[in-house]
């Protein structure tokens, strides 16, 4: 199944795709077709063309974009900042959420940071009341850092909160 699977770096032109993409892994009842949705904690949109193209065009980052027979079927956000790499903007197609593409997709990730900025760590922020997402970055290596930040309440870029008690936790990996 990931054999067929090709990587590369998004590009401007990639932009209506990608925030679709993106937007149908976290938002809506299209997102409730994969189980990384965030349909029932949040409301409104995940990101907007903007911030994609922002990512596309940052001097420090990458849209990593995956295909499958030219179909865009993934994609994930990595920024060089510093010593470590951020990874974030993960989205997998929901049809095709659970068969083992998201592993491959990080290890990529993984490899590419370590490889291009000579990171030796990736780091994250997950909504901490995302047990299962969190479960899943820990079985990849990830650790727990108990680190919190705040969710921008009151910024719709981000979306629509619809409990009061979201926050994001840092996690970490050392790359080897």
């Amino acid at each position: 199944m990931t054999a067929a699977l090709s990587f590369r770096d998004a590009v401007p032109a990639d932009t209506d795709v990608l925030v679709a993409l993106i937007e149908s892994a976290y938002r809506g009842d299209d997102s409730r077709k994969g189980w990384t949705t965030e349909a029932d904690i949040l409301e409104g949109q995940r990101t907007d063309p903007q911030g994609v193209l922002d990512v596309i065009k940052g001097s420090d980052s990458r849209l990593l974009t995956v295909e499958r027979d030219g179909a865009v079927v993934a994609c994930c956000q990595l920024e060089h900042r510093g010593d470590h790499a951020y990874f974030g903007m993960f989205a997998v197609s929901p049809a095709l959420q659970g068969a083992g593409l998201g592993k491959v997709i990080i290890a990529e990730a993984e490899r590419t940071a370590r490889e291009t900025w000579g990171v030796r760590e990736m780091r994250m922020t997950v909504i901490s009341v995302r047990e299962d997402l969190i479960a899943w970055y820990e079985r990849r290596g990830y650790r727990r850092t108990g680190e919190m930040s705040p969710f921008p309440y009151g910024d719709e870029r981000f979306g629509v909160p619809q409990r009061p008690d979201l926050q994001f936790e840092l996690l970490v990996k050392p790359l080897p």
